[in-house]
């Protein structure tokens, strides 16, 4: 009784926060406009219905289900998650499917590392993982730590320590004349995609590479470690892919093309030629096991912003310390299940909101993805009660439940790649990958999308009280002074409204596909915090149900957010895209870069006008197609095509010099940075390269997309 008690006091609140359509006596009063809507009054009393709907208590009973063993992509206990979501999908009405794949990825057959000089010195690892108190991590279950993509090799050398293995910290190891060539590298998780550390290492000649996470990053340092506190604990390792995913991602040997079962061999590119597979052999230590190969090495002192928080001074080597890698990896095709679940549109069925997360996990998964399945699925039964209530979308909803995500955004990739005709009229592709580690809304998108989902927030209660956007302008505020831990949403490149600021998409997740080689609109979005054990097997249930979100209401405003997102963009009239605040941001990119070509290529000239005319161009065609947005015709279908159309008139024929699969002239994940976003990549990243050639080539490229964006919003009558 007391349950049932609470849970109608509950109710009964939620209602009073809800928008109404009435008046308390009943009369009907109009509903607050919703961009994108003319008469807005259905779509609010949808959305409350909806609102009413996710449970923290089914939200928990998804996580703990999902949660129950170890399932790394391409296992029988992934294959259980997956038909365990299509059941799901199936209970709320959806049309839901298992699609396969087969798919090149790697487990660990042997994985060792020892340290073998000074004699008197002695480590052996990777050390299993293991807490007091926390039985997750004793499953037989639990895959060793490994590096997904990381060649087999074996390599005994001396070794360097090289910070968190960026360029400029392999420059400074220059500069100390300290050569790493044929030597094991040691490299600190942080700062940059691990794959890009792979990518340098390999580029200044190292015989291998080891990843270990420092605790200051994420151990003791940042607060009391698991299962006292939120971080990493002394056996903790990171495991995590080192594919080069800012070359293409997806299916290593099926670059554009769906890796589907019946693709024959012919049509794949061999492993060894793949430009997204590393050379040299990689793989992760906890901070327990590189403590000893850090405390002995002999050569200068680091750099002091090179010192982490193990008890003793860092030194760079080389030696005196020698570590031998042994590294034999299973490569074989395997199988991948994707799930999707579809509710076809009763007025604009080829036209799709596409909406996802994936749900492979490198051991349990239950921030990373699972924290998002379990709130998506509550989105999922959200819009199942409006189906049976009568309600049908306009545009076709598809909800898909990526696999190997984690490999390398390969599940949704693939689907990607092989549903690109039908993903030509797509609207939106809403993301959600960590839903929640923790009670600080944050967000990243297109700049079309940012101020829709500012809206969306504005309707959806918050955890605590008020709604999620006042809660998100507070947290926001108090970042500018004090950033707070655990927080994964980098500010944007450009801020042009007095308003929340709402990230850049780069990499790292499965919108890639959707914005950088499709052109579909997209947003990313996770509630953070504290957050220390990313990608082990301490990212289990126990530690989500004490330090992530232990009533389940921030998994509740998640699903919340993800479902409005979807029903509003599904029955909009008009696409709710804000154009001119994409094009302002665009105005500023350039113009940064053109403060850069100043500094970086100096004594060239390097002219910036024709991409600055094509800027202000798109942001005079963005101005007028707003006002038309606003006064929406009766038959809009025109005016919807050229919203679409814009988007994907940014993407470049030709792609990314080097890298053609990203085709995206405005984003892209940095090829020294992996998950960052690059903004205007082809013109900035031929700056960082000092090549005046490219870019002038890459400033009339620009020009030419924006040009071409520009016609496609101007043609809409």
């Amino acid at each position: 009784m007391a349950l049932r008690s609470a849970s109608t006091l509950f109710f009964s609140l939620l209602l009073l926060s809800l928008p109404q359509t009435q008046t308390a006596q009943g009369t009907p009063k109009s509903s607050p406009a919703i961009f994108g809507f003319r008469d807005a009054s259905a779509e609010t009393a949808q959305e409350s219905k909806f609102l009413a709907v996710p449970d923290p208590k089914l939200a928990e009973q998804h996580l703990r289900i999902l949660t129950q063993a170890p399932h790394v992509a391409g296992s029988p206990e992934d294959k259980a998650t997956a038909d365990y979501v299509a059941q799901k999908f199936h209970e709320a009405g959806l049309d839901a499917e298992i699609v396969e794949y087969r798919v090149w990825i790697n487990y660990p057959a042997e994985i060792s590392v020892d340290v073998t000089a000074p004699a008197d010195l002695h480590m052996h690892g990777p050390t299993r993982e293991h807490v007091e108190g926390d039985s997750y991590a004793d499953d037989p279950r639990v895959i060793t730590p490994y590096n997904a993509m990381s060649p087999s090799g074996d390599a005994e050398a001396d070794v360097v320590y090289a910070n968190y293995g960026s360029p400029e910290d392999f420059k400074k190891l220059e500069q100390l004349k300290v050569d790493v060539r044929r030597k094991i590298v040691v490299v600190r998780y942080g700062q940059n995609f691990r794959g890009v550390k792979a990518f340098v290492a390999q580029e200044h000649g190292a015989a291998g590479l080891i990843i270990y996470s420092d605790p200051a990053d994420d151990g003791w340092r940042r607060g009391d470690k698991y299962p006292q506190g939120p971080w990493r604990p002394d056996s903790g390792v990171q495991r995590g892919s080192i594919g080069y995913m800012f070359q293409f991602p997806g299916d290593p040997t099926t670059p554009g093309i769906a890796s589907v079962p019946s693709l024959p061999d012919s049509k794949r590119t061999r492993p060894e030629q793949s430009a997204q597979l590393p050379k040299i052999p990689t793989t992760p230590l906890s901070y327990s096991d590189a403590w000893p190969i850090l405390e002995h090495l002999g050569g200068p002192d680091s750099p002091r912003d090179w010192q982490g928080a193990l008890p003793f001074t860092y030194h760079v080597g080389p030696g005196p310390v020698k570590v031998k890698m042994h590294l034999k990896q299973d490569y074989q095709f395997r199988t991948i299940w994707d799930v999707t679940g579809r509710v076809r549109g009763s007025e604009l069925p080829d036209e799709w909101v596409v909406a996802g997360n994936h749900r492979d996990a490198w051991v349990y998964g239950a921030v990373d993805p699972n924290s998002g399945t379990a709130a998506m699925l509550e989105a999922v039964h959200g819009l199942g009660e409006l189906l049976k209530s009568g309600w049908r979308p306009k545009r076709t909803i598809v909800l898909g439940s990526w696999d190997g995500e984690e490999e390398g955004l390969i599940g949704s990739t693939e689907w990607g790649e092989q549903h690109a005709s039908e993903l030509a009229n797509a609207a939106a592709y809403f993301n959600m990958d960590v839903a929640v580690s923790g009670p600080k809304f944050g967000a990243a998108s297109v700049p079309s999308l940012k101020q829709f989902l500012r809206d969306v927030t504005k309707a959806v209660p918050a955890a605590k009280g008020g709604t999620v956007y006042e809660n998100w302008q507070k947290t926001s505020q108090s970042d500018a002074v004090n950033p707070p831990e655990g927080g994964n949403y980098r500010p944007p490149a450009a801020q042009v409204k007095a308003d929340v600021p709402v990230g850049d998409l780069g990499s790292g997740s499965d919108y890639t596909v959707f914005l950088q080689h499709l052109g579909v609109p997209s947003t990313d979005i996770g509630s953070t915090g504290p957050y220390g054990v990313y990608h082990s097997a301490f990212d289990n249930f126990n530690w989500f149900k004490k330090f992530g979100d232990p009533d389940f209401v921030y998994e509740q405003q998640m699903a919340r957010v993800f479902g409005i997102s979807i029903i509003r963009m599904a029955d909009a009239d008009v696409l709710p895209y804000d154009y001119e605040e994409y094009a302002k941001e665009i105005v500023s990119y350039i113009d940064s870069a053109k403060k850069k070509a100043q500094a970086e290529l100096v004594g060239q000239t390097v002219n910036f006008a024709e991409a600055s005319q094509a800027a202000h161009h798109f942001e005079q065609a963005a101005a007028k197609i707003l006002v038309r947005q606003q006064n929406s015709p009766r038959d809009a279908a025109k005016l919807n095509q050229a919203l679409r159309d814009a988007e994907r008139a940014l993407l470049m024929p030709e792609g990314l010099p080097n890298r053609p699969w990203f085709r995206h002239a405005i984003y892209a994940p940095g090829q020294y940075t992996g998950y960052a976003a690059v903004v205007i990549p082809g013109i900035n990243e031929a700056i960082d390269k000092h090549d005046l050639a490219r870019t002038r080539q890459q400033i009339a490229v620009l020009a030419a997309a924006l040009n071409r964006a520009a016609k496609v919003l101007e043609n809409d009558r």
